[in-house]
């Protein structure tokens, strides 16, 4: 059964992937509640949906990574669409890992905006789901939490502990039937991505959010995007310490 017809929160709406995302659900009659920092840019995001259809479009601006306005903000969103039937968390910061791990005060901020803040966000949603007894929940992880590696283990850490809470979290409610979706994209050319150099392995927004969308029909509890990058990681993940410690990853 497709995903449509919901009312759908978005925290991190304005980021390229979410946009994506937004504009799919939109387009199949999705009331939207779009969640960020920055009101100009949401007012955009917003301006956008509401030209390709007529469904609703509610904005919510605020500190999305602030755990003590969470409470706050998620009944504003509930408020504003008349409830919820899905939560996608979809944002999150790279950050600089030399500097991370010069000084942990720079490296618990990535943690922070990738794992801890995220899970209060899949804790509302779950709270809110368990009681209501239907939802859905979505949040993009990443390939690097499948295994630590030098050049971004703050970040891989962030997402590696956000999957795993995602697996307790879906164990929790899957007696309700309710899908809890971990979404582990590869390289995607994106703002947070600028300044790496493309090669053929980056994807467009464009092509995740539609992975996105297709992992919810089929209401999925992983799904790596592009697809090749399960086998991917599955090599990594797998390979002896002792190769894997050469590799200059």
């Amino acid at each position: 059964m497709s995903f449509a017809n919901r009312r759908v929160l978005i925290v991190g709406a304005t980021s390229a992937i979410a946009q994506d995302v937004a504009r799919i659900l939109a387009g199949r009659g999705c009331a939207m509640v779009l969640a960020g920092r920055r009101a100009e840019r949401l007012e955009a995001v917003a301006a956008d949906l509401r030209a390709r259809t007529a469904t609703a479009v509610h904005l919510l601006e605020g500190d999305l990574a602030a755990i003590d306005g969470h409470d706050k903000l998620f009944s504003r969103a509930i408020a504003a669409a008349g409830g919820l039937d899905a939560v996608i968390v979809a944002y999150g910061v790279l950050g600089d890992q030399k500097e991370a791990a010069a000084d942990f005060a720079r490296g618990r901020e990535i943690l922070d905006a990738n794992f801890t803040s995220a899970a209060s966000w899949v804790s509302l949603a779950a709270n809110l789901f368990e009681r209501q007894g239907s939802g859905h929940i979505v949040a993009i992880g990443s390939v690097a939490g499948d295994r630590g590696r030098k050049t971004n283990y703050f970040y891989g850490a962030a997402k590696g502990a956000l999957d795993l809470f995602l697996q307790g979290v879906r164990h929790r409610l899957a007696p309700k039937g309710i899908p809890v979706l971990c979404v582990k994209p590869g390289f995607v050319d994106t703002p947070m991505t600028a300044h790496i150099p493309k090669t053929p392995m980056f994807a467009s927004p464009a092509e995740i959010a539609q992975g996105i969308v297709a992992a919810m029909d089929s209401r999925k509890s992983v799904v790596y995007l592009p697809g090749k990058w399960r086998l991917v990681m599955f090599v990594l993940r797998n390979l002896p310490e002792f190769v894997f410690n050469k590799l200059n990853i």
